[in-house]
């Protein structure tokens, strides 16, 4: 078991998106600089697409679940949700999910879409059991794989 506090984060998938993000907006900006024909509104509207893909790819490099002792913050897309400990019954991965889901104590599930087997799996699966016995040990209920 980590020790707390810890954040379980996609890094290698954060690390390609931001990368392309980054590539995006020196080729838009260089090309808009090297083609003559272009006016000033022109250039400024590629480099405006490359910042909005930045600004894209940002936001899905984003998702993170951090726990501490007082209890585990889950980061998603567009939205943060703070939960106690004892608000967390189950941890879920099962195979074809995309993402671990948690179980809460008020019957709804929330995605924790900072634990992703996509890229690096093992990666996942120990951030999975991780924090599966992190909530063992602090929460209230057991976890299924």
């Amino acid at each position: 078991m980590p020790e707390l506090p810890v954040t379980f984060r996609p890094t290698r998938t954060r690390v390609v998106l931001l990368s392309i993000g980054v590539a995006l907006v020196v080729v838009l900006t260089v090309v808009s600089l090297m083609l003559e024909a272009l006016s000033t509104g022109d250039r400024i509207t590629f480099i405006t697409t490359g910042l909005l893909g930045l600004g894209v790819l940002a936001l899905l490099s984003r998702p993170k679940v951090v726990a501490t002792p007082d209890g585990v913050t889950v980061v998603n897309l567009t939205r943060s949700r703070r939960l106690a400990w004892a608000e967390i019954v189950r941890v879920n991965l099962r195979n074809g999910d995309a993402w671990v889901h948690l179980d809460l104590s008020d019957g709804t599930s929330l995605p924790a879409m900072g634990i992703q087997p996509g890229v690096a799996r093992e990666r996942a699966i120990a951030d999975f059991k991780a924090l599966r016995a992190l909530v063992e040990a602090h929460g209230t209920g057991p976890s299924t794989a």
